[in-house]
């Protein structure tokens, strides 16, 4: 092969090199530049973010150690929870709208942290549930608890169901709490895991900062729920959560009924109010039955609702 023909194949060798290295070069540069360039969402995809957790969080003005890592992941953990669950999270708000008014009032009357309201909304999502363990009504009480601080529970009346006289009873409760514990979140801890839980892992573990315990899964994440609830009712835009006062539960406006003799028939009673068996038991969930025999003449308020306040389907029959 002649000295021209070395040459040529040279050059091209030396060419070709070049054009590799410069094609990785401009390859890495734009892999670069692209983590700086906004990304053009399409109509169709979506996006997961981590929700923002604030610099600084409290419960009853008592300060939320975000600096300690184990409590920061499991807030970090009640805000993903609750700000994802969006239907979840949308019908506590909704159900606030009707709830919170009576709630907050009994709260400030026995001198109680208004934050507790959320923990209502942490126990039972402002509804009258059961727990499989027999926990009952907006604040989960168990029957000895609730039989302990004044509720009456029996076939034909459960007052856990009342959402006025429960509130009175959980206010009886975190008041007791409190004046053996000394904060409220070891107050709210001992809701959840009861008085004796909280007092024997204060013995076990030399500690009475509630941040500070190990504890059951359950009570480990209480108050970190609670929290989030707080903060995703404070500020629910900045959670994603949209919604117009006319999508809220209204507060329904009743008046008193009292009776102190025997009912034999709910049904009829009501028709004679203007209303039918369905509206009692929805205003007056705590009537268990569709009847009283109130053999010791007690006295029972029940609350109705104004003539017209809500639409009756006339009956069928």
């Amino acid at each position: 092969m002649d000295k021209k023909k070395l040459i040529l194949i040279a050059s091209i060798a030396v060419v070709f090199i070049g054009l590799v290295f410069l094609s990785a070069y401009f390859y890495v540069k734009s892999e670069e530049n692209a983590r700086h360039v906004p990304i053009i969402i399409t109509e169709n995809e979506r996006r997961i973010y981590s929700p923002p957790i604030p610099d600084t969080l409290e419960f009853c003005g008592e300060r939320v150690p975000l600096e300690d890592f184990d409590v920061r992941e499991r807030i970090d953990r009640e805000f993903l929870v609750n700000t994802y669950w969006h239907s979840a999270m949308l019908l506590y708000i909704k159900r606030a709208n009707r709830w919170f008014p009576l709630i907050e009032q009994i709260l400030k009357k026995n001198g109680v942290p208004d934050d507790f309201k959320f923990m209502a909304v942490a126990e039972s999502g402002l509804t009258n549930v059961v727990s499989p363990d027999g926990a009952t009504g907006f604040w989960q009480l168990m029957e000895a608890a609730a039989k302990k601080y004044g509720l009456e529970i029996n076939n034909e009346v459960d007052e856990r169901y009342n959402v006025a006289k429960s509130t009175q009873a959980a206010c009886d409760y975190l008041k007791e709490a409190h004046a053996r514990f000394g904060t409220w979140t070891l107050t709210a801890a001992s809701y959840n895991n009861g008085v004796n839980g909280i007092e024997n892992q204060i013995g076990r573990q030399q500690t009475r900062n509630y941040y500070n315990m190990y504890l059951n899964e359950e009570t480990y994440r209480f108050v970190a729920r609670i929290v989030s609830i707080k903060e995703i009712f404070k500020n629910p835009h900045k959670y994603g959560f949209y919604f117009s006062q006319s999508d809220l539960y209204p507060r329904f406006d009743t008046y008193e009924v009292k009776i102190n003799y025997p009912v034999k028939d709910f049904a009829q009673f009501a028709k004679n109010y203007g209303i039918n068996y369905k509206i009692l038991k929805i205003f007056n969930p705590w009537l268990r039955d569709n009847f009283l025999k109130n053999k010791n003449r007690k006295s029972y308020t029940l609350e109705l609702p104004p003539k017209g306040e809500v639409k009756i389907e006339p009956d069928s029959l």
